[in-house]
């Protein structure tokens, strides 16, 4: 029987589940180098797979908890934006199907931005219901930065549709008809929350890039609008935007030197 290629032997381990498969086992007989570097590389992404499996799994602890009570409409809801000097507080809330699976789903800060791009879409795409509210510059100057977010998130779950029977809320207590539980650092622990967190970061992140292009000297489509030192230094040098926040500590700063 010809030996098959290392090439070949590799495409197949992708279809092999576990190591009890007699391909596997054959395989094992094979004296090559590459032939074993394949099947370490195999193990070691299963070990991945494993572990991420894990970590969803430990992640819808909260969803599975309010489901036995018999909540089924379950929302996550989280926030972004918060630190920026310039752009919108935006808000996300994402109800997920039962039998939601996204194996890797993280605080969005966690993800890179081409996994964030990607897990959004799949959200976006299975979700049941998901809203976004973003809240402007100037609004965040008139009611203050807390009251903002607050606003954003209550926004989103109004437009939720259909409308949830309960809420999990990322460290944040709103008022609501619904009932809700609110979690500390919930974007990572939570499948909704963190849902929301990647639907509400991708939402900003795409809006202050096409802002960029009217505004490309502050370089919000790489900061998004937080205060790095080349954003301070193009404040100083070409003043500010209307989208910049007038009650933050750098802008306000920079006003008052102009008085």
């Amino acid at each position: 029987m010809k030996k098959q290629s290392i090439a070949e032997i590799e495409a197949y381990l992708s279809t092999i589940v576990n190591e009890e498969d007699p391909f596997f086992i054959e395989i094992q007989k094979d004296e090559r180098k590459g032939v074993h570097q394949c099947i370490q590389k195999w193990r070691r992404q299963k070990e991945q797979e494993r572990l991420l499996q894990e970590k969803f799994i430990e992640m819808n602890q909260f969803e599975r908890n309010y489901r036995k009570e018999g909540f089924q409409l379950i929302a996550g809801i989280d926030e972004v934006g918060r630190g920026p000097l310039a752009g919108p507080v935006v808000a996300a809330a994402v109800i997920l199907p039962e039998n939601f699976f996204l194996a890797g789903i993280d605080d969005s800060k966690k993800l890179s931005e081409k996994k964030r791009q990607e897990y959004d879409k799949m959200i976006r795409s299975e979700a049941l219901a998901y809203s976004i509210s973003m809240i402007s510059a100037d609004e965040i100057d008139e009611i203050n930065i807390y009251e903002a977010t607050k606003k954003a998130m209550y926004a989103a779950v109004a437009g939720l549709d259909p409308k949830p029977d309960f809420l999990l809320i990322d460290a944040m207590k709103l008022e609501t008809p619904y009932p809700s539980d609110s979690i500390i650092k919930g974007d990572a622990r939570s499948i909704s929350i963190a849902a929301a967190s990647i639907v509400a970061k991708v939402a900003r992140d795409e809006l202050m890039k096409e802002i960029s292009l009217s505004y490309p000297a502050y370089g919000f489509q790489q900061n998004m609008g937080y205060g790095t030192k080349e954003h301070i230094q193009a404040i100083q040098q070409h003043g500010i935007t209307p989208y910049h926040r007038k009650s933050f500590a750098p802008v306000k700063d920079y006003l008052a030197q102009l008085k």
